[in-house]
């Protein structure tokens, strides 16, 4: 019986590091459009389910999530590009990066001159990936592994929230929290490429950029997305 138990311990796959694997598969690189930040991003060649499937048990029936941390996408992109263009945005402020992902718009914010940063990620292996890109970029984050959406606004000054209506549920999730922060006297900037779920009618536009839109598989190809203002609901 033991020599089974001991036969069938070695046939357990072994369980993949997601730093060692992130760096040793995913490549270290400049983001289209931000040179100024480097982040590990998938590549045809990266492999990246082997580590999604170990989450999942190994299950070939359960899909595993997305790695939305492993790609830049154009929310993030063009909300970073808008904070290093303009500084004084978070220059001496607490600031949120909220569905953080790889953690691009945080590390904008810290290049920028923020006092403290916070970034958001429940995803455990995005949250691994954000500190080593965060350490690859030379900028100190604190990473908040939890779902603060349903919690009380943050102590921060500003959130920031990069392409967080990709889908009808995590948009109408964000909504009542975002509100909660606008009424504890936070401003919120959103960046998005204009997808289907964007709230429209309580956002005011800021900034406007061309940018790559690799995450939501829009290709390499420059497209325009926006920076908004996050404001109250008046009706």
């Amino acid at each position: 019986m033991s020599d089974a138990r001991d036969a069938a311990t070695r046939e357990l796959p072994k369980k993949l590091d997601p730093a060692a694997f992130i760096q040793a598969n995913m490549r270290l690189q400049p983001v289209p459009s931000l040179p100024e930040i480097r982040l590990y991003l998938a590549h045809p060649g990266s492999g990246l389910r082997r580590l999604l499937e170990q989450d999942d048990g190994g299950s070939h029936e359960v899909e595993p999530q997305p790695p939305y941390w492993a790609y830049a996408w154009a929310g993030g992109a063009v909300l970073a590009r808008y904070i290093l263009d303009n500084p004084s945005i978070v220059a001496g402020k607490r600031v949120l990066d909220l569905g953080a992902g790889s953690g691009l718009v945080g590390i904008a914010a810290a290049k920028a001159g923020a006092r403290d940063v916070m970034a958001a990620e429940i995803d455990r292996n995005g949250a691994v990936a954000l500190g080593l890109n965060a350490k690859a970029n030379g900028v100190a984050i604190e990473i908040l592994g939890n779902d603060i959406t349903g919690g009380p606004s943050p102590a921060v000054d500003l959130v920031l929230a990069g392409d967080v209506y990709y889908a009808q549920e995590v948009g109408q999730r964000m909504m009542p929290f975002l509100d909660r922060c606008l009424a504890s006297g936070i401003d919120v900037l959103v960046g998005d490429p204009g997808r289907a779920w964007l709230p429209r009618a309580r956002l005011r536009l800021a900034g406007e950029y061309l940018v790559p839109d690799v995450g939501g598989n829009g290709g390499g190809e420059p497209k325009p997305s926006a920076v908004f203002a996050f404001v109250p609901d008046n009706r």
